[in-house]
C-alpha cells in the first residue's frame, strides 16, 4: 500500500509531504474508523432477542475466512503495484464444462434496478413505488458506515421485505406506504474488506457476515412479500464466492430451508474480478441470478491497480465518455459470459441526476441517461442502474425485451483487452483537478453530516466517485513530471503535493464563503474537518473502499 505521496522529477521518484498535508494527516483521527457499536452497547438490549446465540457460531466459522480473503485482496493490490497485473487465466473446469443456470421467473425482467441508501425510509418507499423491476437497498457505499445509520438501514430493509415501510409526506400531510408489486428487492451488505467492531467484546467480526445475519435473522419466510436476494459487493477473486455460497447455505440449513433459498446478484466492481467472472458465477451457481458492472467502483479499482503506471493517469472524470474502451470491452464481455450461463448482465449507474427545479439540467440528465442506457442495451446488457424515480421509464424503454439472454455479442472474443490505455479521450486540466478537490471536500462534509451520497453539481456522488477523485489526484501527483496537465491558458502545471495543498486551501476558503458554512460556525468546522480528512486520505494512500 502507499504510505506517502510520490511523484516523478527528472526521472527520479520523489517522496514528499507538504507541511499542511502532514498537519492534516496528523489531525484527522485516522481517517476511516471501523464501524463500532457505541460504548453503551448491550447486545441483549440493542439486538433482537437470541441474535447473539445465533450469530456467535457463524462468527467463529466465517470471520477467520473473511480475514484471510481480505488479506489476499491486499496482497493482490501490492503485486499489481509491483508489476504483476491482473490477467486472464487458463480456462478452468468452471469455464470449460457446460453448466447453466435456470433463471427464476420472478427475476426475468430487471431492465432497471433503482439503488439508494437503506437508511433513508422516504427514498426506499419511493424507489419501491417507482415501478422499477428491481430495487437495491444499500448498506454499503451510499450509506454512512456508522452504527446508527446501519441499524436504521437494517430496520428499513426488514420492513421493506415485509411490505410495511412508510414515511410521512410533510408536503401532502399524509403517510405513504409501499404499494404491492412484483419489484425484486436486493440488499447490499458491506464487503468482505470491512470489519465490524463492538459487537463481540475484544474482537472484530466480518461486516458482511453481520449485515447478512441481521437481515436473515429478522425475517420469517412466510411473511416476505419479496424473495430474499443479496447484492454481493467488492469481490476481487472467484474464491470469495465460496465464502458467500457457504454462508447462504449454512443460514438456509439452520432454518430448514432449501439450500438455494437465498438468491444473489454480484457486482463486478474490482479490476481483478473482471478476469474471473465465469469462475465466480460457477461457485454461486445455486444462488446467482446475474452480474452487474459497478462502473464507478470499477474505475476506481482500475486506477488503484495501475497507480504505478504513468500511462494510466486518467483525464478529468466528467470528460471520460461512457463508451471509453476500458468500460466498453468489459461491457461487451459480461453479457457473453452471463448469457452463456443463463444469468442476467446488468449495466451501471448514470451519475448525472435529473432535477425537478432546473429544467435545463433535467433535460440534459435525461438525454445523457437515454444515450447511456441505449449503449448498454446495444452491448446486450439486460438492464442497468438508476437512482431517481424519474429515470425509471426512460431506462426501461432502452431495453427492447424483458431480457436478452438468448443473444450473444457479435464480437464475442473470450479474452479481450481489459486494460486498454485511456489515450485519445477527455482532457487533463487543472480545473479538473480543482473540481476533484472541491468534490472530495464536499462529499466528506456530507459523510460527517450523515449522508453517504450527496448531489453535487448535478452528479450523485457516493463513496465510489469520492474514491475515483482521490485516486485521480494521487496519480496526478505521483506522475507529475510525466503527465501534462494544463491550466486555462494551455500551460502545463506540475501537480506537486504543495500545489495540491494550495488547491485544498483555496477550495476550502471558497466553501467557507458560501452557504451553509458562511452562516454556521458548526458547518464551517465540519468543512474544515472534511478538508483535513480528505487530504490526509490522499497523503497516506487511503484508497480502499471504506
Amino acid at each position: 500500500m502507499l504510505n506517502t505521496l510520490k511523484y516523478q522529477e527528472n526521472n527520479k521518484e520523489i517522496v514528499v509531504m507538504s507541511p499542511t498535508a502532514i498537519a492534516n494527516a496528523e489531525s484527522s483521527t485516522l481517517l476511516n474508523p471501523i464501524n463500532s457499536a457505541p460504548a453503551e452497547f448491550d447486545p441483549s438490549r440493542d439486538l433482537p432477542s437470541g441474535f447473539m446465540d445465533f450469530y456467535l457460531p457463524l462468527h467463529r466459522e466465517f470471520t477467520p475466512r473473511q480475514q484471510e480473503l481480505a488479506m489476499r485482496q491486499c496482497e493482490a493490490l501490492e503485486a499489481s503495484l509491483e508489476g504483476q497485473k491482473p490477467q486472464h487465466r487458463f480456462p478452468s473446469d468452471a469455464v470449460r464444462n457446460g453448466w447453466k443456470i435456470t433463471l427464476p421467473e420472478w427475476c426475468q425482467d430487471q431492465r432497471n434496478q433503482m439503488t439508494g441508501p437503506a437508511d433513508d425510509a422516504e427514498l426506499c418507499v419511493k424507489m419501491l413505488n417507482s415501478g422499477a423491476p428491481g430495487v437495491m437497498l444499500d448498506l454499503e457505499d451510499s450509506c454512512v458506515n456508522e452504527w446508527t445509520h446501519h441499524a436504521t438501514g437494517v430496520a428499513n430493509i426488514l420492513e421493506c421485505l415485509r411490505g410495511r415501510l412508510s414515511y410521512f409526506d410533510r408536503k401532502r400531510q399524509r403517510t405513504v406506504t409501499i404499494h404491492p408489486s412484483s419489484t425484486v428487492i436486493f440488499t447490499r451488505p458491506r464487503g468482505l474488506h470491512l470489519n465490524q467492531a463492538g459487537v463481540i467484546a475484544g474482537e472484530l467480526t466480518s461486516a458482511s457476515l453481520f449485515d447478512v445475519a441481521r437481515i436473515f435473522y429478522g425475517i420469517e419466510p412466510a411473511e416476505l412479500k419479496h424473495p430474499l436476494c443479496i447484492y454481493i459487493p467488492k469481490s476481487e477473486a472467484a474464491d470469495e464466492a465460496l465464502w458467500w455460497r457457504d454462508l447462504f447455505q449454512t443460514l438456509a440449513r439452520g432454518r430448514g430451508l432449501p439450500h438455494d433459498y437465498i438468491k444473489c446478484m454480484a457486482l463486478v466492481e474490482s479490476h481483478p474480478l473482471a478476469f474471473q467472472m465465469e469462475e465466480f458465477a460457477y461457485h454461486l451457481r445455486d444462488h446467482i441470478v446475474g452480474l452487474d458492472l459497478g462502473r464507478w467502483d470499477y474505475m476506481a479499482s482500475l486506477i488503484h491497480f495501475n497507480l504505478d503506471d504513468p500511462e494510466w493517469v486518467l483525464p478529468d472524470r466528467n470528460t471520460i465518455p461512457h463508451n471509453v474502451a476500458f468500460f466498453q470491452n468489459l461491457r461487451e464481455l459480461m453479457p457473453e459470459i452471463c448469457h452463456r450461463r443463463g444469468i442476467l448482465a446488468i449495466g451501471g449507474m448514470t451519475a448525472l441526476y435529473p432535477s425537478r427545479e432546473d429544467s435545463e439540467l433535467n433535460a440534459r440528465a435525461l438525454a445523457v441517461l437515454e444515450k447511456d442506457k441505449k449503449n448498454e442495451a446495444d452491448c446486450l446488457m439486460d438492464g442497468a442502474w438508476t437512482g431517481h424515480p424519474d429515470q425509471n421509464a426512460i431506462a426501461v424503454a432502452q431495453f427492447p425485451y424483458p431480457n436478452q439472454l438468448q443473444k450473444r455479442p457479435k464480437n464475442n472474443g473470450r479474452y479481450p483487452d481489459l486494460r486498454p490505455l485511456p489515450t485519445g479521450v477527455g482532457a487533463r486540466t487543472v480545473n479538473g483537478t480543482r473540481a476533484a478537490v472541491r468534490t472530495v471536500i464536499r462529499y466528506r462534509h456530507g459523510v460527517l453530516s450523515g449522508r453517504g451520497a450527496s448531489l453535487l453539481d448535478g452528479y450523485m456522488e457516493d463513496l465510489a466517485t469520492d474514491r475515483i477523485y482521490r485516486l485521480m489526484i494521487a496519480q496526478r501527483m505521483r506522475h507529475s513530471s510525466l503527465t501534462r496537465i494544463e491550466d486555462e491558458n494551455g500551460q502545463p502545471v506540475k501537480h506537486t503535493p504543495e500545489f495540491i495543498s494550495r488547491l485544498f486551501d483555496e477550495e476550502l476558503e471558497r466553501l467557507l464563503g458560501e452557504a451553509p458554512a458562511k452562516n454556521s460556525p458548526e458547518e464551517a468546522d465540519r468543512f474544515r474537518r472534511a478538508r483535513a480528512i480528505s487530504e490526509a486520505m490522499i497523503v497516506t494512500g487511503e484508497f480502499n473502499p471504506s
